[in-house]
């Protein structure tokens, strides 16, 4: 090896060992996702959200762990004591250990209250309830077994979470 090609390859290592603990690199193909099965033992049987607490259908609830071990988690709630107004927004709780985008929204690591509301939107709220951003959802008519609660891979690259038929993608 040329003494050229060895800096090179030494540089090559130290940008990645400087850039890899900032977030900034990540292979995605690496992921995997998780089925209900697999969720379950990572999410609480109950989760707090606007002054209550809410029992979690662990059979409803998926995610993603990454390479680096890090996880992002879904799961749908009972919001039976909570109010229509909050109740339509609040479907699922959201737990991301690591920064992520959404539909082009960035959202910190956190908890949060996630919902697919009207006009083909989805919400995320914070714990309190108010809402951190909107963005659109799509409806894959071409899904084969919609469950009321799911994350696949999505074929562009990242990942989709849906409920049923709607769906909204995400990605580190």
């Amino acid at each position: 090896m040329s003494h050229s090609n060895r800096l090179l390859k030494i540089a090559a290592i130290a940008a990645s060992a400087i850039m890899a603990p900032l977030g900034l690199i990540h292979a995605q193909s690496s992921a995997t996702v998780l089925k209900a099965a697999d969720a379950q033992p990572l999410i609480p049987a109950s989760v707090f959200y606007r002054g209550q607490t809410a029992t979690t259908q662990l059979r409803n609830s998926g995610g993603v762990k990454f390479d680096d071990g890090f996880y992002v988690l879904a799961v749908l709630v009972d919001t039976g004591g909570y109010s229509t107004q909050v109740a339509s927004k609040y479907q699922a709780y959201f737990i991301t250990e690591i920064p992520i985008m959404i539909a082009g929204q960035n959202l910190p690591a956190g908890a949060y209250g996630v919902g697919f509301i009207a006009n083909d939107k989805f919400v995320v709220t914070d714990l309190g309830g108010h809402d951190v951003f909107s963005v659109d959802s799509a409806t894959d008519e071409g899904l084969k077994r919609p469950v009321p609660l799911q994350v696949m891979t999505d074929p562009n690259g990242g990942f989709r979470l849906y409920a049923g038929r709607r769906f909204v993608r995400f990605s580190r």
